[in-house]
Parts: structure tokens; sequence; C-alpha cells
């Protein structure tokens, strides 16, 4: 009679550890692709795209890879060519950077950078253009600059909140505060979105988006279960430069319509 009370507790009991320790699904799907416009002013200077995949070894140790790639147009060229590309390599459950890459070709600057993160060791390795590697101790897990915006989309942002996200690029490790604003409204080329603002104090962006130091960077992000990165503005020395989103793959949904 006892076992037979206690066994629809037990199995009350194993649903609920089920649902507990299921894993969270993320705001994205694997080859979710991302464009935006850059402007410089009100003019039109180049493209971006991010771009996110699933990489499966064969040893069955899973992670991510986010892609990203910015290149100006033939406007921007004749005084700034850039043709840029930056790989982020990420755990599985999007807690640390694995690795990350960045081929630079901004002006007469030609780049070839690799950062691999030993977590084991507690330290990073950083080589520029094939040089002998430079090693940086970490205390811990951390993101690279590229990866911090995918922080967001799986982590939910809390309106008019902060955070603190460990970071490192291979040559410094700091500590970067994120602030977000309260939700808005924001008018897109496909039409009104709401959005959260987030404004995080990072030193420098590099290249083209590479901030004065009284410079702002803000980054917006969709207000929705995705939380997709729709706009990044910054203020440097030469003027304004602003990236908005005119694309997405799965389409973004803005009342009634997909972009």
């Amino acid at each position: 009679m006892r076992a037979k009370l206690l066994a629809p507790l037990g199995a009350f009991l194993f649903l609920l550890f089920l649902v507990a320790n299921a894993e969270t699904p993320l705001p994205f799907v694997s080859g979710e692709r991302l464009e935006y416009e850059m402007k410089w002013g009100f003019f039109p200077v180049g493209y971006a795209s991010m771009e996110v995949s699933q990489n499966e070894s064969s040893e069955g140790n899973n992670s991510f890879l986010v892609n990203f790639s910015v290149r100006t147009n033939s406007f921007a060229d004749t005084f700034y060519k850039v043709r840029t590309s930056i790989t982020s390599q990420l755990d599985s459950s999007f807690s640390r950077t694995l690795s990350y890459t960045k081929s630079q070709r901004e002006g007469s600057t030609r780049r070839e950078i690799q950062v691999d993160y030993d977590y084991e060791k507690g330290e990073c390795h950083y080589v520029l253009n094939g040089s002998t590697p430079q090693v940086l101790s970490i205390p811990g897990p951390c993101f690279d600059p590229l990866s911090i915006a995918y922080y967001f989309r799986v982590h939910p942002i809390e309106p008019d909140s902060t955070k603190e996200l460990p970071v490192c690029d291979g040559k410094k490790f700091r500590k970067v505060l994120v602030r977000s604003g309260s939700s808005k409204m924001m008018s897109l080329p496909a039409g009104k979105i709401s959005v959260i603002e987030t404004v995080p104090a990072m030193e420098n962006l590099g290249g083209v988006f590479n901030k004065s130091p009284d410079g702002l960077l803000k980054v917006w992000y969709s207000n929705d279960d995705r939380r997709i990165p729709v706009k990044v503005s910054s203020k440097v020395v030469v003027g304004s430069f602003t990236a908005t989103l005119v694309k997405a793959n799965p389409p973004l949904e803005i009342k009634g319509k997909s972009r």
C-alpha cells in the first residue's frame, strides 16, 4: 500500500528533475545570419555581417563559431579600405571563449591574430602574424570582444541594470561593465521594434569603430526571445558610425512583417 502511494510521488519528483535539468533553448539556430548597413554620419560606407554555426568535433566536444566580417563600399575604399573578419569559438554553453582569430585589413594595417585560451593552465596565447606566442595569465573563464554580443543573446537583458563581464583579447584582461537602459521603440528599415539599449564601457573596438577618448559605444538588442543586436552606434574621432540591421535569416518578425 505504501509503495503504491510513493510511486506517484517518485514519478512527480523525477519529472521535476527533468524540467530543472533541461537545457534552455538558445535564442538562435545554427546558420543564423545577420546583415548590417554601416554609415558614417549620413553616408553609407559599407556592410557587416554576423553568423553563428555549430561546430561538431569527432571527440564530442561541440562548440559554436561566431563569424563577423566587415567591408567598406567603393566610396569608403578610396580613403580607408576595410576587409576584416573575426571568428570566435565558444563552448557549447556559451560560458567562455575557446579561441579567437582576426584577419585585419584596415587602411595600411595588415594583421593576422590568433588567440587560444587554456583554462587548465590559466593562460591565453596571443600570436601576431605568426610570431612567438605572448602568454597572458587569466583568472578564469572569459570572453573575447566579439562574443560579448552573443552573451547578451543567451542571457536575458534586464532593463536598467548593470553586468560585469570578464573580457580578454589576448593582450589584456579586464572586467567590462555593461549598463542597460529601459525598453523603447526603435525604427528599423523593416518597421518599428521594441529594443533595450546597452552601453559597454570598452576602451576601443579597433579599426573603423576605434573610439576617441571621449567616445561612446551603444548596442541595441531586440526586446524579444531572440535578442538580436539590431543597431550599433559609436562616436569616434572622425565622426559617428552606425551599423543597422537590414536583413536577418531567419527573418526578424516586426508587427506582421518579417525582415
